[in-house]
């Protein structure tokens, strides 16, 4: 099952998912505390309700997360595409930038713990999560190329992959989906590199459309920022108030249109063409349900270019992530 008639099927290359997914990264505890059993709930709902595309990597809680969503799906693998990812490792020292490998004996490695971990025969589809700078991209999709062979895994994704890359990849073996984060906010890498995905016949995956929270409307005063949000440079000093200032303008859109921000922020991803899916993330079904409402908007071609001309390209302050996560991006 991969999409309903309220959330319909788009494709990943050759992979049919449903256009609004689930991300999974807050169920590890990434934006504050998450009970395993209430989001082992949130999965099976989300799956009911037709967010079947749930997206996973080893390194969301180093292994939680996985554990988490293959207890979930036990009984239902046959209702979702289940994607994960690897490649980033454990930082050296506390507190520093997190590791990076892409690696052949690494990859296989990886994939073998992370099937164990979801308790699954096939990943649906496996990413490289960040780019390795020290290994040639053909040998790390050479090796998952051979996971296909194997039958382990059943289509190849990049996550945060340079133009060049994406088409060396490409060359190798088939790409299936490329992820970047992709929103209102922040787009000026995703729609380069979605130049890139649309020649060659890739989908494209917008995680974090929702600008980590930002564009739900929720999130109005510097004092709401905790987490691992706090970190991240768009939530900090003038950035916010910049940041904050912009959203108000677009939070004006979503009440003419009478839907909420982050139904709005949603509909403009998805209308941005067939071949993209988003996966906002979540702990909670009320939350669910609004992202899934997101559905029933319809937006014209100019309703889309207004939207976009609330927030202009670029014009968000802030880099996407910290200075020394920002080193493992568009690689």
């Amino acid at each position: 099952m991969t999409g309903t008639a309220t959330n319909p099927q788009r494709r990943l290359g050759g992979l049919p998912v449903a256009a609004l997914g689930l991300g999974c990264m807050p169920l590890s505890g990434v934006y504050g505390e998450a009970d395993d059993a209430a989001s082992e709930d949130l999965i099976r709902y989300a799956i009911d309700r037709g967010a079947t595309h749930l997206d996973s990597a080893d390194m969301y809680g180093w292994g939680h997360n996985e554990s988490l969503v293959g207890r979930a799906i036990k009984g239902r693998r046959d209702k979702v595409v289940l994607a994960t990812k690897f490649g980033q490792t454990k930082p050296q020292q506390q507190g520093g930038a997190n590791g990076v490998s892409g690696r052949p004996d690494y990859v296989i490695e990886a994939c073998e713990a992370s099937l164990q971990r979801l308790g699954v025969d096939v990943i649906d589809l496996y990413y490289q999560h960040r780019v390795d700078p020290g290994v040639p991209i053909e040998d790390t999709v050479g090796a998952m190329a051979r996971l296909i062979e194997q039958g382990k895994v059943r289509h190849l994704g990049l996550s945060e992959a340079s133009p060049q890359t994406i088409r060396r990849a490409h060359a190798v073996h088939p790409i299936a989906a490329v992820q970047t984060e992709y929103s209102l906010l922040y787009r000026v890498e995703a729609e380069e590199t979605r130049a890139t995905t649309r020649a060659l016949g890739i989908g494209f995956v917008g995680y974090s459309p929702l600008g980590r929270g930002f564009l739900t409307g929720t999130i109005k005063e510097l004092a709401q920022v905790d987490g691992r949000r706090a970190a991240h440079p768009r939530f900090q000093g003038d950035n916010f108030t910049h940041n904050r200032a912009l959203i108000a303008r677009f939070e004006a859109l979503a009440d003419k249109k009478g839907c909420t921000p982050a139904q709005l922020a949603l509909a403009w991803v998805l209308a941005q063409g067939d071949d993209v899916v988003a996966i906002p993330g979540t702990r909670s079904k009320q939350r669910l349900d609004e992202n899934l409402g997101a559905l029933a908007v319809t937006l014209t071609p100019d309703d889309v270019d207004c939207i976009a001309e609330s927030i202009p390209s670029g014009a968000a302050a802030g880099t996407r992530y910290p200075a020394g996560a920002m080193k493992a991006v568009y690689v």
